[in-house]
């Protein structure tokens, strides 16, 4: 399968959502993720032959509410909120020639540059720079020529600015791993769907001793292949928040994520080697984190 990436994720931007709040108003820490939902589009999990791979993804995010576990706005009674986040994201993959359980054996390392503006009533703080640091390790599989599968396995290393009295923060300051399943039933005519399974485990913010819960998410598209390159369809995540929050050994009950977005997507293949996907989604049934919506573009460059 050619002009394709393997199915290790664009790294973390909305992570500068984490805002300064009384824990139990949000679920996960400040009630952002390590990971940017709805990253990852059509092409998620079909591996490229061996060979380096230079891809960039860029987005921008803006939330305006910051909802609770009743779906109210809890940022309303103090003056409102409004976070705005761009980044960029270079991402590095090399394609081994090894084989591996079978699967081809790949690598990839990115580091997202981020850029964030945040507001919670009369505060507002901004900051720019690196975020945090993502390696993986993957396998490819190729069932037939339409259908393809990736395995793999993230980790996440706080690199990214953190002060536990700021709102805008660049990174989480803690570890996470991350095993990835990723689909890909792709035509150039006909039915194309990508379904991207995710599992976050969080380590402890040792600035804080808070310990976000385990989290469950899904990247997916659904589209059409008209045969001339484009694809046109739908796209979006689904995230749900497995366990309960931990602030120094303490259970704090009750206040799960979880949202649903969905959206235009649409992807244009070159008969040279390259693609680019876009897509636009907007969050639904948000629980327990900010609200909003988010633009995403991706494109590969074979060396």
């Amino acid at each position: 399968m050619k002009n394709t990436i393997p199915a290790c994720r664009p790294h973390a931007i909305a992570v500068a959502c984490a805002m300064l709040l009384p824990a139990p108003l949000l679920a996960t820490e400040g009630g952002g993720s390590t990971y940017p939902h709805g990253a990852e589009n059509f092409v998620s999990g079909a591996m490229p032959p061996p060979g380096f791979y230079t891809l960039a993804y860029g987005t921008r995010y803006r939330a305006t509410a910051l909802r609770d576990n009743d779906g109210r706005d809890i940022a309303a009674a103090m003056g409102g909120f409004r976070a705005e986040i761009n980044a960029v994201v270079p991402r590095f993959i090399w394609v081994t020639p090894k084989q591996l359980l079978g699967g081809q054996l790949a690598f990839h390392a990115m580091l997202p540059l981020l850029d964030a503006d945040v507001r919670i009533g009369p505060t507002r703080q901004k900051d720019s720079g690196i975020g945090d640091l993502n390696l993986a390790i993957a396998l490819g599989y190729h069932v037939s020529p339409a259908f393809h599968y990736v395995l793999a396995l993230e980790v996440n290393a706080p690199t990214g600015s953190y002060d536990r009295e700021r709102i805008a923060n660049l990174g989480r300051n803690h570890w996470n791993i991350e095993p990835v399943l990723a689909l890909t039933y792709t035509q150039a005519k006909g039915i194309n769907a990508d379904l991207k399974i995710m599992a976050d485990y969080n380590f402890r913010n040792q600035d804080t001793n808070y310990r976000s819960g385990q989290e469950l998410h899904a990247d997916y598209a659904l589209g059409w292949g008209f045969g001339n390159g484009w694809v046109v369809g739908v796209g979006g995540y689904l995230y749900h928040q497995l366990t309960d929050d931990r602030v120094g050994g303490v259970t704090l009950p009750g206040h799960k994520g979880r949202a649903a977005t969905l959206g235009p997507s649409i992807k244009y293949q070159g008969k040279d080697g390259w693609f680019l996907t876009a897509k636009f989604e907007r969050q639904y049934g948000v629980r327990n984190r900010p609200d909003g919506s988010a633009f995403w573009i991706k494109t590969i460059l074979p060396f």
